[in-house]
């Protein structure tokens, strides 16, 4: 099915967690399992529109917005912290009785999952994680090429100045800049992506939310560390053709982490669940299936 802004927001349900409201999409019947995705920046759950639907053919697929994007609470005296992030995500999963899932995160996702594998690791929450997919974040924050508009987002003053004034033209030519092909940009599909983008105070929150940047510098060896510590099976599913989460980066991956694969996605940019879905999603499925 071909989703949009508000056929999308149909598809969902808000749930309330930790006194905010996220929107979740949760579909499909956990005949294979249970699979919980954690979505980029800065963007939404609406990025896996086109795989869904076959997805929740095998699966129960769970999707949610994290706090501060899209359909989801965007509190103006919040910190957007990447250890609330996945606390918050944790306690959804809870209220939501997951007692095993397979994760799969991509770009700012992919920090919000190395936070939970560290709570994992120290004991902090009982669910399984059965397997692990990891694409295209800037995990490995020094090999991360990084966009004039996100350096600029990520400061005190001047990013809140250039949220709070941002147009969709420029979103839009900022987001086809990081397609590979791009004749595969579908003007109708970032609009969708950049009303939910700014819907419900969208702009007052970017910046703040920008800093994750900075944290991954801060938490590095935690993160990382998560990463070189686990025996979770893990895919690391990876556009070869990515400006900013360059091809090098999931060969380093692949070998800082135990028990995982690597698999490429060739002429392909930053979302490959947009600009090559197919590929993308067979991919994953072909590793749940393992």
């Amino acid at each position: 099915m071909k989703y949009d802004f508000n056929s999308w927001k149909k598809l969902g349900k808000f749930i309330s967690v930790d006194g905010y409201n996220l929107f979740v999409v949760d579909r499909g019947k956990d005949k294979l399992g249970t699979v919980c995705i954690l979505h980029g920046y800065p963007s939404c759950s609406f990025d896996y529109y086109k795989i869904i639907d076959e997805l929740a053919s095998q699966f129960r697929v769970i999707v949610h917005d994290h706090l501060g994007f899209g359909l989801s609470d965007k509190p103006l005296d919040y910190s957007y912290h990447l250890f609330d992030q996945a606390q918050i995500a944790i306690q959804l999963w809870q209220q939501l009785e997951i007692n095993e899932m397979h994760l799969v995160a991509h770009d700012y996702g992919t920090s919000v999952a190395t936070e939970i594998l560290a709570l994992k690791q120290l004991g902090n929450f009982n669910i399984k994680i059965k397997s692990l997919t990891l694409s295209n974040g800037s995990m490995l924050i020094d090999m991360a090429q990084l966009r004039f508009i996100q350096r600029v987002l990520k400061t005190p003053v001047i990013g809140r100045v250039v949220a709070e004034l941002s147009l969709e033209f420029v979103f839009m030519r900022n987001m086809t800049n990081i397609w590979y092909d791009k004749s595969k940009v579908d003007r109708k599909e970032l609009h969708s992506l950049w009303t939910f983008l700014v819907c419900n105070n969208g702009r007052k929150v970017l910046a703040k939310i920008t800093r994750y940047i900075d944290q991954r510098y801060e938490h590095y060896d935690r993160w990382i560390g998560a990463l070189q510590k686990t025996n979770i099976p893990t895919l690391v599913l990876w556009a070869d053709n990515d400006p900013v989460a360059i091809k090098e980066m999931g060969p380093k991956l692949k070998s800082l982490i135990p028990n995982s694969s690597l698999v490429k996605i060739p002429l392909c940019g930053h979302y490959p669940m947009l600009e090559r879905d197919k590929i993308w999603l067979s991919a994953l499925k072909t590793f749940l299936d393992s």
